[in-house]
């Protein structure tokens, strides 16, 4: 036990100085000190309760999963019926009543309509999502399953969540929060995100993108659609009727980029199609050549510019009144995807800096008088060996700070409680040993004889002990969120390197001394 051969010495204080040195650049950044910027810099990331930021709780309606559903049945149906031969003509289309219903020109036609639809209501799950009924065998009514809207409502939100996640990394923020809570909420906290008008901007933005042509003045109404100029466009109070099915959606976008257009120098947003879109694209334009398409943006017009030529290449330009920093807000909601349900805040709170600092300094200040504390009581209980479980103890604190900052984990306000707690635990392991070692003594065994003995037997309940504390930290993690989270990685690392510093350390000290004075007695 007391063995401590030159190249496990020097591989243990390898991995105790390297871990301790990636500490140094958070803790000049807590001091206020300028880190060389040709050095590494790993940080400790705060966390929203520490360095302040943003939060905010965004709610779908299950309203808008069940019209979203009524109007994809709606199109699937009529381009079922139009692309089958012969077609199958159908009329009087009403999504009214929360279902959709629709009549057949030829009541002989309704067994080859009924099986081209029952494919259709099919879902990728199990749950029955559509119950079909023929009413005076000539009227097809279809309606939505309560089972199929909660499945369709809980893959929306598994789905916005991850473009709420996708659109957040594109901001550059380090650890937010994005969770689902109940069946249609999401928490969304971005620490060090100071203006949470940006964050619900971007994340009230639902993206649906949508190239529609403009409907010729006196076309009838049917198959029509209207929509409002977006604010800001000059054209206020000013409609655009489009054709309502055709055009192009913003599904076949594979890039988007904030740009200036150099003819105009107008902020822009460059946006590049898919294959299938590209190829989409360049029909639309090449068979409408000198007539207007209108750029649909949440159902808002962007602009209605006219086709000068065919645009192939599977690029295009998304003009408006854009600023610099609207365009990088359009372009990075087109990037991530559009929310497959609009999504609106319900709550918002901003957390100021100045309680994290507040806290980071009761908390160092937790830290100092603990450690003081502890130290003095070591040292005065057991002398050397005491001095060596304090020095024991400072590579901890370090080693986790290190630890913390090289894994990029978020310390919180319960972390910092981890973080003192750690302090007080950490010596733990050092007075179980300590205390062997008294017993071995006192039961007449020499000095090395009762060294190696108190170590080994200590060992085995130290680690019995920090195990279940681990599994308790493991579970935690697992199922805990936000704070609780930071509070378990805080204890899990902890842990680790309080048993290292505490049981391996400084049974390496106490071996490099007793092989150098061989003592004849110890003052523990």
């Amino acid at each position: 036990m007391l063995d401590f051969p030159l190249w496990k010495k020097l591989s243990l204080w390898a991995v105790t100085l390297a871990a301790s040195l990636l500490a140094l650049p958070s803790l000049a950044n807590v001091a206020g000190l300028d880190w060389p910027a040709s050095l590494p810099n790993p940080q400790v990331n705060l966390g929203l309760d520490l360095a302040g930021g943003s939060h905010l709780l965004l709610e779908a309606k299950s309203e808008d999963v069940r019209k979203q559903r009524l109007e994809t049945m709606e199109e699937s149906v009529r381009q079922l019926m139009r692309n089958a031969k012969p077609r199958i003509r159908i009329g009087d289309v009403s999504t009214a009543d929360g279902q959709l219903s629709f009549m057949l020109e030829n009541a002989a036609d309704i067994d080859r309509a009924r099986g081209l639809i029952e494919p259709a209501m099919q879902g990728q799950t199990t749950v029955r999502e559509w119950e079909l009924t023929v009413v005076d065998g000539q009227r097809v009514q279809l309606k939505p399953t309560e089972a199929g809207i909660n499945q369709a409502i809980d893959d929306a939100m598994d789905s916005a969540t991850e473009v709420v996640r996708r659109r957040i990394d594109e901001l550059g923020t380090r650890e937010p929060t994005i969770l689902r809570q109940g069946d249609t909420r999401i928490v969304v906290q971005v620490p060090g995100l100071q203006d949470p008008e940006a964050l619900k901007a971007l994340l009230g933005k639902t993206a649906q993108l949508e190239f529609k042509l403009v409907a010729e003045p006196g076309a009838a109404a049917v198959g029509l659609e209207t929509f409002p100029y977006a604010p800001g466009e000059g054209l206020d109070g000013q409609f655009v009727t489009v054709k309502r099915l055709g055009g192009i959606r913003g599904e076949s976008l594979t890039d988007a980029q904030a740009g200036v257009d150099p003819q105009n120098n107008r902020n822009v947003v460059n946006i590049t199609f898919d294959a299938q879109g590209g190829a989409k694209f360049a029909k639309l334009t090449t068979e409408n050549v000198g007539k207007p398409f209108a750029i649909i943006l949440d159902g808002q017009v962007l602009s209605a510019p006219t086709i000068q030529t065919p645009i192939i290449g599977g690029s295009a330009q998304i003009s408006g009144s854009f600023t610099p920093e609207s365009a990088n807000e359009l372009a990075i909601a087109l990037r991530s995807g559009a929310l497959p349900v609009p999504l609106v805040v319900v709550e918002e709170r901003t957390v100021g800096p100045d309680l994290g600092a507040d806290s980071i300094r009761k908390g160092l200040l937790a830290m100092a008088i603990g450690s003081f504390a502890v130290i003095a009581l070591m040292v005065a209980t057991y002398g050397r060996f005491g001095i060596y479980a304090t020095v024991a103890l400072v590579f901890n604190v370090l080693m986790l700070l290190g630890l913390m900052a090289l894994g990029g984990f978020t310390l919180t306000l319960p972390g910092i409680a981890g973080f003192v707690i750690t302090i007080g635990a950490a010596v733990d392991a050092n007075v179980l040993i300590n205390e062997r070692i008294r017993e071995e003594r006192a039961r007449g065994r020499k000095v090395v004889a009762a060294v190696e003995t108190g170590y080994k037997e200590a060992s085995r309940a130290i680690w019995d002990a920090n195990l279940t504390n681990v599994i308790s930290g493991v579970a935690l993690f697992s199922f805990g969120s936000g704070p609780v989270k930071g509070f378990a990685i805080v204890l899990i690392i902890g842990i680790i390197t309080s048993v290292f510093t505490g049981v391996t350390l400084t049974r390496m000290f106490v071996a490099g001394w007793l092989r150098k004075a061989r003592p004849n007695d110890i003052n523990i």
